[in-house]
This record gives structure tokens, sequence and C-alpha cells, in this order.
């Protein structure tokens, strides 16, 4: 189960974390998860160069070390990247020195203060001992590509229902999203430039 707009109790639950920018002005956020990987990364930022978009990546410290070329086209195109811990550890599932030691064993590689949890589980106390040097980037639009239950189709409409000034969208580099991500987001770029919006990187 998952929530493509985050609800309020998740949001009161986690005060301390960032679900949205602002609502005044016409932006848009764009982050992709889990990479970098061969299979879909390079094409996503294709994409994104073709539009001149800027996007933020939370990456993954193994796959970073696996791929450190495609990571460093990331950088080298001008785009924000983020913490996604080493071994994208789901937080509650691991006590809390072991979980953080694994999201400083990524922030070696990459020495990024945004931080994304994987599955957005990590456990209050987690976060607490990562706080002074990281901030917690979630989402308020979740695309579900991911869920390879759902056609590409579903995944566009799920971004263009939910999104509104300030929104911070999720995708994935992963192999999961491709024919989603794929299919949606060329749509979604196009969709929001043509009425007027800018895409940012946080």
């Amino acid at each position: 189960m998952y929530f493509i707009n985050a609800p309020f109790f998740l949001r009161w639950y986690y005060p301390g974390v960032i679900w949205n920018k602002s609502r005044a002005d016409k932006n848009l956020y764009l982050t992709f998860d889990d990479g970098p990987i061969p299979e879909i990364t390079p094409w996503i930022l294709d994409v994104l160069a073709k539009y001149n978009v800027k996007a933020t990546f939370f990456c993954v410290g193994e796959n970073i070390e696996k791929y450190p070329l495609i990571f460093e086209r990331i950088i080298a195109e001008g785009h924000q990247i983020g913490n996604h811990t080493y071994n994208h550890l789901k937080g509650w599932d691991y006590e809390d020195d072991e979980y953080v030691s694994n999201v400083y064993k990524c922030h070696k590689l990459i020495q990024a203060r945004l931080f994304r949890p994987p599955y957005a589980r990590a456990k209050k106390s987690q976060l607490n001992l990562l706080k002074n040097d990281f901030d917690f980037i979630y989402w308020d639009v979740l695309s579900g590509d991911f869920d390879t239950k759902i056609s590409p189709e579903k995944c566009l409409k799920n971004v263009l229902k939910h999104t509104k000034n300030g929104s911070i969208i999720v995708f994935h580099d992963n192999i999961k999203a491709i024919p989603r991500v794929q299919y949606a987001l060329p749509e979604v770029i196009k969709y929001y430039l043509e009425k007027g919006y800018t895409f940012q990187k946080l």
C-alpha cells in the first residue's frame, strides 16, 4: 500500500521533513530515487536535457560505486544529488545504529545534505540522529512508477491529478519503473511547461 498524495496524518507524524516547497510560485520539483543504473538513468538524463529541465537524484551508494560515470554525468549536467542510503535500507527493519551508519556510508561518497529514506520508512529515532547533518526530503506526489500492477497511463494520471504549485514529484530510476517512467516523464514535463511551470532542483 502506498499513498500517491501524502495524507495529513503522515505529515503530522513526520513534522520535521519537507513534503513540498512554496505554493506561491509555479515551480515543480522532479526527483528520481534508487539509481544510478545504466538501464534507465542515462535515458532520464537525455529527456531532462531535451527539455532543459533540472531535477534531483536520490542516489543509492552501492549504485554510485558500480556506475560512477553515470553519477558523474548527473552532476556534470547540473542536477542536484541526494542520499538514499548505501544499500536502499528500509529503516523500520533496522536498528538505529546500523541504519544511520548506512546513511553515512553513502554520505562519504556524495557529501549531499539532502536525504530521502527509501520507502519513506525511517523511524523517528533514526531521523533524530541524522537531523543535524541532513534535510529530509519527502514528497507530495508519488507517481507509482515502481508499481508493476499499474499501467503507464495510470502512472501519468497519478501525477497530473495531484501536482500543484511547489509539488515534489517522485519517479524512480530503477528496473521496475522503466515502462512507466518512460511513458509518463516526457508527458509530465511537456504538460507543465506548456502551463507555464518551471522545474527546479531542490
